[in-house]
């Protein structure tokens, strides 16, 4: 239990801000209504106050264990509830299934999830179950951020909330009416989303490629919010004989990037590793660059590609920078590299899979239906890349192994 009072600079508590039980707490319009979920009091506060200091977010209530996030999730329809995972009465696992289950015949269905985890070994472990559960994104959470990281924290907390706040309704689906007294506006952002989303997929004819016959030196894989779900997807489904190295770009603090690489590999037929500078890469082999770096691949003389794994750029928003390695794939392996882009906030992946194309390779985008935030597939998707669902892009992939080796693992 954490009893530390918060540090001066965080923003101060905003009374304006509607709170449960009143009346604007259900009409608060174009907001994103959000329900804060932790049993330290501290948390609760500090995670409010950061949410609060951004006038598109409105903290609707708090809770103080996972049994009254249930509750309160099914008679306020927030749209987004932070979660934490060790509570007592009930925990942020069972919470995060009994939300699914028992908020799903809301108008706008289940509340999207953020899960606020430990940086321990354990706490990481934790948080990637929580998203095979259901949840949308992981963010860390430690006291000491308060004082010495607060507004890094301020901005990747507000940024995730506002992505996956949209894409609840297009995460819902049609639903039938259940009653004007329950119904209330999408916020602004949701309808975005979703109108954004129904016009991508309806201009979308998603089919697997093949690539028999096709040389690829090298997979290039990013992916961002709800990612670690679909590359378990796509990695549990490859056959052991790849011909090439995959390398993951995935945007997490490097603890759960270690604890993601353990999980894939436990569950892979290809191995998977946690990257390290100056590794050669094999292949048959999966490497995921250490959270909050940046990842590149680099030959240097005559012997195997290698991961160079750096701090710079440091102006990059994102690290790893999808970006980064797939421009670094493109230079190193021209039209012999695969690039895909995967589910994530904002743009990553734009520049690096133009640079991709430019150079003849090819570049795949995961589809809105299945991407938890259609932001940076739809910039891949933009400048030529094929959208796929997470199935397809396994089959396509497992075209690159001849079908005797296939089945035979």
């Amino acid at each position: 239990m954490i009893v530390s009072t918060l540090p001066s600079n965080t923003p101060p508590s905003q009374p304006s801000k509607p709170l449960a039980g009143s009346a604007s707490a259900s009409t608060s319009g174009g907001q994103i209504r959000v329900l804060v979920c932790d049993d330290s009091a501290f948390m609760r506060k500090a995670i409010s106050q950061l949410i609060a200091s951004d006038p598109q977010l409105v903290v609707i209530d708090t809770a103080r264990n996972g049994q009254e996030a249930v509750e309160k999730a099914k008679k306020l329809s927030p749209d987004v509830i932070t979660l934490d995972i060790e509570m007592p009465i009930m925990n942020g696992h069972q919470a995060l299934t009994a939300i699914k289950r028992e908020c799903r015949d809301l108008p706008e269905g289940p509340p999207a999830v953020l899960v606020c985890s430990s940086l321990t070994s354990a706490g990481s472990h934790d948080a990637l179950q929580a998203l095979r559960e259901g949840a949308a994104d992981i963010i860390a959470k430690d006291a000491s951020f308060f004082s010495t990281n607060m507004e890094a924290m301020r901005e990747d907390l507000i940024r995730k909330i506002k992505a996956i706040g949209g894409s609840r309704a297009r995460r819902a689906g049609p639903r039938p009416a259940i009653g004007s007294t329950l119904a209330r506006p999408m916020n602004a952002l949701a309808a975005a989303h979703q109108a954004a989303n129904l016009a991508a997929a309806a201009a979308m004819d998603l089919r697997p490629i093949s690539l028999t016959g096709r040389r690829i030196d090298l997979i290039a894989i990013g992916s961002s919010t709800g990612g670690p779900p679909i590359l378990e997807t796509i990695l549990s489904n490859l056959p052991p004989a790849l011909p090439c190295p995959i390398v993951i770009a995935q945007h997490m603090p490097a603890s759960f990037t270690k604890a993601m690489s353990e999980r894939l590999d436990g569950m892979s037929a290809i191995s998977v590793v946690h990257g390290e500078h100056g590794m050669p890469l094999h292949p048959g082999t999966a490497y995921v660059i250490p959270g909050g770096r940046h990842g590149r691949v680099r030959a240097i003389g005559p012997g195997p590609i290698r991961l160079e794994v750096s701090d710079d750029p440091k102006s990059a928003p994102f690290k790893p920078s999808v970006n980064e390695l797939l421009a670094s794939a493109a230079r190193q392996s021209g039209k012999h590299c695969l690039g895909i882009v995967l589910t994530g906030i904002g743009d990553d992946g734009k520049v690096g899979g133009q640079e991709l194309r430019t150079c003849g390779g090819t570049l795949l985008a995961q589809d809105p239906g299945t991407s938890v935030v259609y932001g940076m597939p739809k910039a891949a998707a933009d400048v030529g890349g094929i959208s796929m669902t997470p199935e397809q892009i396994a089959q396509s992939i497992s075209t690159l192994v001849p079908a005797g080796l296939r089945a035979a693992g």
